[in-house]
């Protein structure tokens, strides 16, 4: 079976819906670095009969992990809102998105393989393999506490390796149902261990342990650029995906009313709390009126609220701590001299008094300097930012120190194209919201966005592999001729 560790009860940390915190989930014993030490102990014992099992084997308790959490899929859905806010139909969509990875994975069990090429030798074949590493960790955040575990996890076990999870403080209990998920499949036990705890003590172990093989870190750039430096000087693979600053790019042959819907769902939904939440609208001055009209009322229209309740389409910031910084970030936009809107508001009143609520947000007159325009805010704060030409708005997005995704609303296939080859970023939407990615695609930026590849798809596969090369004189008599 797959472990949810329980850290000796030295510690705990009391898990409250955002949305009212008098809402107790419950509470979960913290880790330390020794325990860390205890589950790579358990893990490593694991990992070679893990190893030895069959891919496709391996792929299939991905399988039928996936089948067991579609059949609690509203259960699932519901214990995601509770603990990290985002409304019911967001949650539902998030767990979906973590089956369709683990279906992905289960499939790459059958085509973990490597490639034959032709040697310059006789009698010789050449052909490379791909291994599992060994035991690996995965450090996630909290605003996608089902999703982000599974396709970091996934790929990882499918692959032949073993597993530890350290998922974000305020949000253990999704990553717990994940293990549990995992442990009614099939998995072997220790193959895969949740350990809850701060990343002070048990991210730190981690990314320190000397025999872990592997670090797939989300999170901020700050902690990120940590992550990366740390683990690498003791030649750990490390992949860092560390947030966005993502712009929409609006042009004047457009379709107007899909554009407005794109920019309110990318930059509202999940309450802004998505590394590739639409951040920054660089827009057109000949339609940048109708832009952020359409944009304002939509900000206007939707109700902020308890994600369970009927007719909701925007929860609470994750904790109080997000809370100070959105607001702090909007004091911070009226100061530099953009002009607001709508909203840059806490919602504190009647239903809102035990939650922690703002309303969604708009700046216009906004500068591409000014803080607003170049910081992860992480909430629903959209900045607008008007060019006269498609060179100007490359210039403005492609001045991001982050890369991570965009979007561009137009007709005109060339201006599209110039658009898609010359941004500076890892996903390109065309027509549509920055936010989304599908399984079967790589997923990750550039910049600040990401260091070490790529996550989904083969590509997060590979990451948890090392490649070997087969040189196979079957004859014995080839000519051995020193190539290099």
């Amino acid at each position: 079976m797959s472990a949810v560790h329980h850290a000796s009860p030295t510690r705990v940390l009391v898990d409250r819906n955002p949305a009212d915190t008098s809402d107790v989930l419950g509470e979960v014993a913290v880790g330390t670095p020794e325990d860390v030490a205890r589950a790579y102990e358990r893990a490593a014992r694991a990992y070679p009969a893990w190893r030895a099992t069959p891919p496709p084997e391996r792929g299939r308790v991905l399988a039928r992990a996936a089948e067991i959490a579609r059949r609690r899929l509203d259960d699932l859905a519901r214990l995601l809102t509770r603990e990290e806010g985002k409304v019911l139909g967001e949650a539902r969509g998030e767990v979906l998105k973590g089956i369709n990875l683990l279906e992905w994975y289960a499939g790459e069990g059958f085509r973990i393989g490597g490639k034959t090429r032709p040697s310059e030798m006789p009698d010789t074949l050449l052909w490379t393999l791909r291994q599992p590493l060994g035991v690996v960790a995965v450090i996630t955040p909290w605003n996608f506490p089902w999703a982000e575990p599974v396709w970091k996890a996934a790929p990882a076990l499918v692959a032949g390796n073993c597993v530890l999870l350290k998922p974000a403080s305020l949000t253990p209990l999704m990553a717990q149902a994940f293990a549990d998920v995992l442990r009614e499949a099939g998995l072997p036990e220790d193959v895969l261990t949740v350990v809850v705890g701060a990343g002070s003590d048990v991210g730190d172990a981690l990314v320190a342990h000397p025999e872990i093989r592997a670090v797939s870190f989300t999170g901020s750039y700050e902690v990120g650029r940590e992550v990366y430096a740390r683990a690498a000087r003791r030649l750990a693979k490390v992949c860092c995906e560390m947030g966005g600053k993502n712009a929409v790019v609006v042009m004047p042959d457009a379709d107007l009313d899909l554009a407005v819907a794109g920019i309110a769902q990318g930059a509202f939904g999940s309450t802004g709390q998505r590394c590739t939440a639409t951040s920054l609208c660089v827009v057109h001055r000949e339609v940048a009126r109708r832009v952020v009209e359409g944009v304002v009322d939509r900000a206007r229209a939707l109700r902020v609220g308890n994600g369970l309740e009927e007719g909701v389409s925007m929860g609470p910031l994750v904790d109080e701590r997000q809370l100070r910084t959105v607001l702090d970030y909007i004091a911070l936009g009226q100061k530099e001299g953009a002009r607001l809107v709508t909203g840059g508001r806490r919602l504190a009143e009647g239903p809102y008094a035990r939650g922690f609520f703002v309303e969604p947000t708009v700046f216009v007159d906004v500068e591409p300097h000014y803080r607003i325009a170049q910081e992860e805010i992480f909430g629903p704060v959209l900045s607008v930012i008007e060019v006269g030409s498609l060179d100007e708005a490359l210039r403005v997005v492609n001045g991001v120190r982050y890369g991570l995704s965009s979007s561009i609303y137009a007709s005109d296939a060339t201006t599209i194209m110039r658009y898609v080859d010359g941004v500076e970023v890892g996903m390109v939407h065309v027509n549509s919201p920055t936010v989304g990615g599908e399984a079967q695609i790589p997923f990750g930026g550039i910049k600040w966005s990401g260091v070490g590849g790529r996550e989904m798809a083969e590509e997060g596969l590979e990451f948890f592999t090392e490649v070997k090369s087969v040189f196979f004189d079957y004859t014995g008599r080839a000519r051995h001729t020193t190539i290099y």
